[in-house]
């Protein structure tokens, strides 16, 4: 006879937000909520010399909505940002608001990324470390890949400039920030008794 509590075994398919009861305010709750963290987390900022594009901790949080909350809430989570965003709530990186600045494109990569983040983790991406760290470097190179040619566009400079400026400096963020959820969403899984 085991005295082993049972596993519980979670099918893929789900996030992580689905762990909770499913309701209309529960979903209303998490996309209002998914907003508000990457508002917050983008306050976290450290400038970057050289570089319109401060360091902040808004890259981390709208992958982390995104994976956490699937496709669907990720998106409209990290639309609601950046639509409350454009309309005057300076919650963006440094306390700022609007559409007309050089670092508005790595918003709308974010946007992007929290959908294809989230779909991954609907099939199981967010469950061991090795399939994360793949998820979070997808979606910082999406972020990556709207947010620099936007800079470009924006400022004037040229592509190889919105490299140096726009993407360079912050890859050794990006690393940290990986790990850290490397660390957190598999061992989120495996609390709730599912090991990936």
């Amino acid at each position: 006879m085991s005295t082993a509590a049972p596993v519980r075994t979670l099918r893929t398919g789900t996030v992580l937000a689905d762990l909770l009861p499913a309701s209309r305010v529960r979903d209303v709750a998490l996309v209002v909520g998914g907003a508000a963290l990457t508002g917050l987390a983008a306050q976290l900022t450290v400038p970057v010399p050289g570089s319109p594009v401060p360091v902040s901790g808004q890259t981390f949080a709208a992958l982390l909505v995104g994976t956490a909350l699937g496709a669907r809430r990720g998106f409209l989570s990290l639309a609601l940002y950046a639509v409350v965003g454009m309309a005057g709530v300076p919650w963006f990186a440094e306390a700022s608001s609007g559409y007309a600045m050089p670092s508005f494109g790595y918003i709308l990569g974010m946007l992007l990324a929290a959908t294809v983040v989230g779909a991954l983790a609907r099939r199981g991406a967010d469950r061991s470390v090795l399939r994360t760290a793949g998820t979070m470097v997808l979606g910082s190179a999406i972020i990556y890949a709207i947010g620099v040619p936007y800079l470009a566009l924006a400022t004037g400079m040229s592509l190889g400039q919105a490299v140096a400026a726009g993407l360079t400096p912050f890859l050794i963020g990006d690393a940290l920030k990986a790990a850290l959820a490397m660390g957190a969403l598999p061992a989120a899984w495996k609390l709730v008794g599912r090991k990936g």
